[in-house]
């Protein structure tokens, strides 16, 4: 394909999909907008635009694509700019937010215009942000939500996935309503129950490190969504507010059921509860991106001696294999510790075992 796109919002999402859309059209011109002056530096200066829009309004006449890759709470009046913009007569407006309700509705000016909007959510993310942790390969195997409304031409459809085609990612039609409420329940809703499980263990502690300490292991890992952006989580909880409150309900019925099966000491009870539980978790897809982004860790055992961090790494900056985080699990006692690597993909996961392996005789294993 040839043409202009305007990305409006230079962070994650939208860097990954201008790199992704230009590894499969090489001769589109990507324009960039973003209030943050610096993230637009940086994503001319790594090449993941191509021009600096001073405006939304200066790219969006030229534009052929425009993409809304901006907060959720914004994007509704990125829409209304537009909409006020003169545009292409075949111009397609899309966005990434992870709601699409609220978004969808707001979208009405413009197809009150004669202007094509589809909302668009492309499930996969990464433990970084900015445009500087853009991947090209970040949306491969993922989940690409679209919810055209009725009235919109699937020939549009078809197009705006063209466009989209260097992402790799699978492409499902759904509706905003069926959208905001399977997200609710396995995104957004495991969010609040990540933070309300930290919230509890905070308050357990008393002013004491124990409870701190030994939730280190298991404990740090089942809720680590809940370091994501507060700012984020705040916007998609009030676009999703009906769904949040339905769901809400609904998980207080569940932990009534559970106090009732213990306040009984039902054995029977409570075992079947846990084992439908792991029967259905057991039966759900592995190596698959989904709605809340992958951890791919790896555990090494390591000798507790100076520079043993720095050997490791090392071996991996040999190897060109980035790390996204790295730390040192506590509650071991033996001589060796565990030293916990995380990476932005299962393939450079596969790729360090084999660099620490080559390089050294410590084990290494994707579980502590």
């Amino acid at each position: 394909m040839k043409g202009k796109v305007l990305l409006i919002g230079l962070g994650l999402i939208g860097g990954s999909l201008a790199l992704a859309m230009r590894r499969s059209h090489k001769d589109i011109i990507i324009m960039g907008y973003d209030v943050n002056k610096e993230q637009c530096r940086l994503a001319k200066k790594l090449q993941v635009i191509d021009e600096e829009c001073v405006t939304i309004e200066d790219g969006a006449k030229e534009a052929d694509l425009v993409i809304i890759a901006t907060p959720v709470n914004i994007t509704p009046s990125i829409i209304a700019t537009l909409a006020n913009c003169t545009l292409k007569e075949n111009v397609i407006v899309t966005d990434v937010g992870s709601t699409k309700q609220k978004i969808v509705k707001a979208s009405t000016i413009l197809r009150e215009n004669g202007i094509t909007f589809i909302g668009g959510h492309p499930m996969a993310g990464s433990h970084k942000s900015g445009v500087i942790a853009a991947k090209e390969r970040l949306f491969e195997n993922a989940f690409y939500l679209l919810t055209p409304t009725d009235g919109i031409p699937m020939e549009k459809v078809e197009q705006l996935k063209e466009w989209l085609a260097g992402t790799n990612a699978k492409f499902l039609h759904i509706s905003p309503k069926e959208h905001d409420y399977i997200t609710g329940v396995i995104s957004h809703f495991p969010h609040i129950i990540a933070a309300s499980l930290v919230h509890q263990a905070e308050q357990a502690n008393n002013g004491k490190n124990l409870v701190n300490r030994l939730a280190a292991g298991g404990f740090r890992d089942i809720t680590r969504i809940a370091s994501s952006s507060p700012d984020m989580w705040r916007d998609i909880l009030l676009h999703n507010k009906d769904v949040m409150l339905r769901l809400l309900s609904e998980w207080r019925q569940e932990m009534e059921r559970v106090e009732q099966l213990l306040h009984e000491e039902n054995e029977t009870g409570i075992y079947d509860y846990f084992f439908q539980a792991k029967e259905t978790r057991d039966q759900l897809p592995t190596n698959k991106k989904g709605a809340i982004h992958s951890f791919y860790d790896l555990f090494v055992d390591v000798p507790d001696y100076p520079g043993v961090i720095s050997e490791i790494t090392g071996y991996l900056a040999i190897e060109d294999i980035s790390i996204t985080n790295i730390r040192i699990l506590e509650t071991r006692e033996d001589i060796y510790g565990v030293l916990v690597i995380s990476f932005q993909t299962d393939d450079d996961r596969k790729r360090a075992v084999h660099c620490i392996e080559h390089y050294t005789d410590y084990m290494t294993s994707f579980g502590p």
